[in-house]
């Protein structure tokens, strides 16, 4: 009897101490709201100049991008899966509307995103809290 007790406790001991346990989030740590991962295009010249679904025009030279869903001014982190470079963008127009595409954006943004000519790249969408207190995005014209 007393063998088997000591047993039963070694036991618990034992599955105490394997027990992974998860700590809470750090202090100051934010989360995103919103995150989406799939495949990024880009769109440049050919639709430069014209207006956007928000109604400014098109710039292919600014931070800006085109998702389906997400509010105007949304400002949005886009990170390159195949690197882990990240950039910001705003959303001011809708879009992409090939299939398996999530968001296109404008020929600098995906520049810096490290996107080449006429690819595609597996990237991360994250909407953050704190980036949404900008109205713009840094190195947008």
């Amino acid at each position: 009897m007393i063998a088997r007790a000591g047993a039963a406790v070694l036991t618990l001991c034992l599955l105490a101490a394997c027990a992974r346990t998860v700590p809470p989030p750090a202090l100051g740590v934010e989360r995103p709201s919103y995150t989406e991962e799939g495949l990024a295009s880009w769109y440049g010249r050919a639709h430069n100049g014209h207006k956007t679904a928000d109604g400014e025009r098109f710039s292919m030279r600014a931070m800006t991008a085109a998702h389906r869903t997400l509010p105007f001014d949304t400002v949005a982190r886009v990170t390159n899966l195949e690197t882990g470079r990240v950039i910001k963008v705003r959303i001011n127009d809708r879009g992409p509307y090939i299939r398996g595409r999530i968001i296109d954006l404008s020929a600098k943004a995906a520049s810096i995103l490290g996107i080449r000519e006429g690819g595609v790249v597996r990237v991360r969408i994250e909407i953050y809290a704190s980036d949404q207190h900008a109205a713009t995005v840094a190195g947008e014209e």
